[in-house]
C-alpha cells in the first residue's frame, strides 16, 4: 500500500477530516491532501507522525514466507519462515474449518477461546493445511503456548520445531 493510501485509510478509520488530521499532525491540509492523492510522498518520519496523530502506529511486520517440506509418504507440510500473528478477534473466533481441512465433521464449529478446541484446530491445520490456512487460523503466540501439548505426527512436529523453538527463544 502506498503511503498516501495508508494515510487516507487511517484518517477515515479515525473519522477525521483532512483539516482535522493536518492540524493534529502539525502540517497543512493541502500537504496532507497531496500525500493522500500520491502527488507527494511523505518521509518515513512524517508518515509516522501523521499516523500517530490519528492514533495509529507505523510498524514493520515481517512477511511470512512458506517452505514446503515433503514427508516420506509424499504429503506436503507448509512451514512458515516465522510464526504469524493474528488480530485478537480472529485468533479467538468461533470457526468452521473448510472441507479440505476437516472432512469428517464439516459442520462442526470450534471456539478458539477454548484451549482444547484451539489445540484441535492447530493440530488439523499444521497437519493438513497450506499457507493460507496457517495465516487464517494459527496465531504464533497461542501456538507456542500449546506446542508441548499438541498431538502431531513426528514429521509435522519436526518440520515446525525450528520455527516454534526460535519464537520461544525470542520471546524469552
Amino acid at each position: 500500500m502506498e503511503p498516501g493510501s495508508l494515510i487516507a485509510v487511517v484518517r477515515h478509520r479515525a473519522q477525521l477530516s483532512q483539516g482535522e488530521l493536518a492540524e493534529r499532525a502539525g502540517t497543512s491540509r493541502p500537504t496532507l491532501s497531496s500525500y493522500e492523492h500520491g502527488h507527494r510522498s511523505p518521509t518515513l518520519s512524517t508518515a509516522a507522525r501523521i499516523l500517530a496523530a490519528a492514533d495509529h502506529e507505523l510498524t514493520a511486520v515481517p512477511i511470512v514466507r512458506f517452505e514446503e517440506r515433503t514427508t516420506r509418504r509424499g504429503r506436503t507440510i507448509a512451514v512458515p519462515s516465522h510464526l504469524p500473528r493474528l488480530p485478537p478477534a480472529q485468533a479467538l473466533a468461533t470457526v468452521r474449518l473448510p472441507l479440505h481441512l476437516h472432512w469428517s465433521a464439516p459442520r462442526r464449529s470450534f471456539d478458539l477461546r477454548d484451549r482444547a478446541q484451539r489445540a484441535r484446530v492447530y493440530e488439523i491445520v499444521l497437519r493438513e493445511g497450506g499457507p493460507m490456512d496457517v495465516l487464517t487460523y494459527v496465531d504464533g503466540v497461542l501456538l507456542t503456548e500449546l506446542w508441548p501439548d499438541l498431538v502431531l505426527p513426528r514429521e509435522v512436529r519436526a518440520a515446525w520445531a525450528t520455527v516454534v523453538d526460535r519464537a520461544m527463544t525470542e520471546a524469552a
